[in-house]
């Protein structure tokens, strides 16, 4: 097993919205700015508006670098930040998805919606098949994840994921903690099979 380095680069994903409770913004714009203070590098979506926008002005507010990757379909919509360190502009959603990936070290969900749930996801099962061995995290802002991490447990209980992988989904409301926690993950053993496929 392979204890994870120091963060130095995390991907943030998260909603394009802003929610129906203030708290989604601010903290999103003070885990920003706490990123940046501790000279964690962001990479997220690219976008001004929502809890995405707020993550990044946050972070640019405190002078951390930031890295949006955007779609060139919603490039065009006016929505892209104008102010960040880098705007990497790309083809398609997979290819956003691989770039955040390549740049981070790892990776925070906060409040969003189904695109939100679907980056989370992939990074699991990348993570799950040996693809990766970053931390993956939630904010759980507002008790906004009680209902996922709910069914993380039964999917355990039910004997679809075991232990190694409920411990893959890191969980806190507290963003000092969570980022702790993040340097100490250390990557569940492969099972033997795909040991093979990934040598």
């Amino acid at each position: 097993m392979e204890t994870n380095k120091t963060i130095k680069s995390v991907t943030v994903f998260c909603g394009s919205g802003i929610g129906s409770n203030e708290i989604y913004k601010r903290t999103a714009f003070e885990l920003g700015q706490f990123l940046a203070d501790n000279n964690i590098r962001v990479i997220y979506g690219g976008a001004k508006i929502g809890v995405m926008g707020a993550v990044a002005d946050g972070a640019l507010q405190s002078r951390g670098e930031v890295i949006g990757v955007i779609p060139k379909f919603l490039s065009t919509k006016e929505i892209a930040h104008d102010k960040l360190t880098k705007l990497e502009v790309v083809e398609t959603m997979h290819e956003r998805k691989t770039m955040m990936n390549q740049f981070c070290d790892g990776v925070i969900a906060l409040p969003g919606g189904y695109g939100t749930l679907e980056e989370l996801f992939e990074m699991l099962t990348w993570a799950q098949l040996g693809l990766h061995q970053k931390p993956i995290a939630l904010l759980n802002i507002n008790n906004y994840f009680d209902h996922l991490i709910a069914l993380r447990d039964h999917m355990l209980s039910e004997e679809f994921i075991d232990e190694k992988h409920k411990r893959m989904m890191i969980v806190s409301d507290n963003k000092e903690e969570l980022i702790d926690k993040m340097n100490s993950y250390v990557a569940p053993e492969l099972p033997a099979w795909l040991k093979e496929q990934n040598t």
